[in-house]
């Protein structure tokens, strides 16, 4: 599986109609840069305001998924969101000249279709991943809706569904990855119970509702009278019900396809995130308010993540000892400030350092109370730097890296002799032109000591 963001070619754009709305609107699919995410402009609007594809932004998930920014909404976004999540497409602006995004089928099909007529390309960064590490838990007694998220080095869903039901029952569908997306789970149609369509179509929910674009399953015969009248509020001529199933006998693409909707449900809610998952998430009897919950609370892990320390055990042996550094940069003694490289990728870098009471700063920093100098810090998370950027070209022992600019640079906490520093540096952008952005952190012992931005250009030597 390919780990660069990924983008469309080409615009392409479709129309339908809302289906709580019933109003028509036209979506376009545009190409969007690294690191975008998914985000929707709405044209209509006299500030074309754009509204960001965020599990912050729900504002509505009563029966669909509403964002809000800036004043505008757009409703019911999970279909559309799950096609692009579905495909691994990390960025896309998506215009939209109405309120709502349209139903077409009620599945994701078509969005697949043409996001697939678009083409799909490879960007030039790396996708960011949220890596399910610990187990998380979520649970809604009232719905009785709960929903787990284990560690698992892919994408993968397992759901179940029970609503009480004689026709539907328990139904389970399952994702091992998201390459069983398109033909197993894309084309699964939202579904409503005929019980419940007198309601939704009373309260003006459904006004873009259709035979077409629903699954109407039939778990209790009603009068013809009720049929009557919910045919008028449809639109049809007439609704037959010729016993318990599924209304004028539609033909279901999998015997499951109530629960493989309600797993697609989850991938386009979980699109909200705005990062891709590597993690195994089970759920039980999920719907909207269940899958945003769990989306916030992804997020909030997130930003836990990124504020604790990389996870350090000195048995294991790292991927550069001191031997393997020395051919890669420059510096010696005294000025050789990092010991190993524990972990590296084409966006991050881990780095170690023993701090210890020989080096020779401390005898004058300050004698009787040793302290690490603040600047020697920073020069060792640019040393630990400088290993990603010269990791980015073939023949790195070719190559300096000079520092450009080093800015917003706080220190939090003092080093001492005995400490054991862990620096954390990420690219902050995709290197362009040998001019690396990152962003810097040092830890001890788990606490962030010192932090900043770091700019370095590699340079071939002469």
């Amino acid at each position: 599986m390919s780990t660069k963001q990924k983008t469309i070619k080409n615009e392409v754009s479709l129309l339908g109609v809302g289906l709580h709305t019933g109003k028509k609107s036209k979506i376009t699919f545009k190409p969007a840069d690294e690191n975008h995410g998914y985000v929707f402009q709405r044209i209509d609007l006299d500030e074309k305001p754009l509204i960001k594809a965020d599990a912050d932004l729900v504002v509505d998930t009563s029966r669909g998924t509403t964002i809000e920014a800036h004043g505008a909404r757009v409703h019911t976004t999970e279909h559309l969101l799950a096609a692009a999540y579905g495909l691994e497409i990390d960025n896309l602006l998506i215009e939209i000249d109405g309120p709502e995004v349209p139903i077409m089928d009620g599945s994701a099909h078509f969005f697949v279709q043409a996001l697939k007529e678009a083409g799909i390309v490879d960007q030039e960064a790396e996708k960011e991943y949220f890596v399910v590490t610990d187990n998380l838990t979520y649970e809604d007694l009232e719905r009785e809706t709960e929903m787990l998220a284990v560690p698992q080095d892919e994408f993968r869903l397992t759901v179940m569904v029970d609503y009480n039901s004689k026709f539907l029952g328990t139904q389970h569908s399952h994702m091992y990855h998201l390459g069983e997306f398109e033909k197993e789970i894309s084309k699964c149609r939202t579904f409503v119970f005929l019980r419940e369509l007198e309601y939704l179509a009373k309260n003006n929910l459904i006004k873009g509702g259709d035979l077409d674009n629903a699954i109407v399953l039939v778990d209790n015969v009603m009068p013809q009278e009720k049929l009557d009248e919910l045919a008028e509020f449809l639109g049809k001529p007439k609704i037959e019900v010729k016993g318990i199933g599924v209304l004028n006998n539609l033909e279901m693409h999998f015997q499951n396809e109530p629960a493989r909707h309600k797993l697609l449900d989850i991938v386009g809610d979980l699109a909200l995130v705005g990062r891709p998952i590597k993690g195994h998430i089970l759920a039980a009897r999920p719907g909207h308010k269940s899958n945003i919950d769990f989306a916030k609370l992804i997020k909030s892990e997130i930003k836990k993540q990124e504020k604790a320390a990389p996870k350090y055990d000195p048995s294991v042996p790292p991927l550069y000892d001191i031997n393997a550094i020395e051919k890669l940069l420059p510096h010696r003694y005294p000025m050789l400030l990092i010991d190993k490289i524990i972990e590296l990728s084409e966006s991050h870098v881990v780095g170690v350092k023993n701090v210890t009471m020989n080096e020779e700063f401390f005898q004058g920093h300050f004698p009787g109370a040793p302290v690490m100098p603040g600047v020697l810090i920073v020069e060792a998370m640019a040393q630990t730097g400088g290993i990603l950027a010269l990791n980015t070209v073939e023949d790195p022992e070719n190559y300096l890296t000079f520092f450009l600019k080093i800015d917003k640079v706080k220190f939090k906490k003092k080093v001492v002799p005995g400490d054991t520093l862990i620096f954390k540096l990420e690219l902050t952008e995709p290197i362009r032109r040998g001019i690396c952005n990152m962003r810097a952190k040092a830890f001890v012992g788990g606490v962030l000591v010192a932090e900043g931005e770091l700019m370095a250009q590699i340079v071939k030597e002469k």
